[in-house]
């Protein structure tokens, strides 16, 4: 478990890392659409999305106004890419 307290870079490249990490997984469900593994590859870009927003909520809390921009458009990213997986 990661201590609450952690500091405003700490909490940013948690969230960076996590997008990142969504990212990767969604790229890999693309690569797998119409094939066997696709299911197996949506549940992991899933299990990283939800990741993702709790990593960047946490750091929206202590961000600074650089950083609080830059994690609302890693939050809209995500969104789209939810809205094309509900597609």
């Amino acid at each position: 478990m990661v201590p609450y307290h952690k500091n405003k870079q700490q909490a940013f490249q948690a969230a960076q890392q996590g997008f990142q990490q969504a990212l990767d997984a969604n790229d890999n469900r693309v690569k797998t659409i119409g094939k066997a593994e696709y299911g197996k590859e949506l549940a992991h870009l899933t299990q990283e999305m939800n990741e993702a927003f709790v990593q960047i909520n946490k750091a929206l809390e202590v961000a600074s106004e650089h950083q609080y921009n830059q994690l609302k458009q890693y939050e809209q990213d995500l969104m789209t890419i939810q809205n094309e997986m509900d597609q």
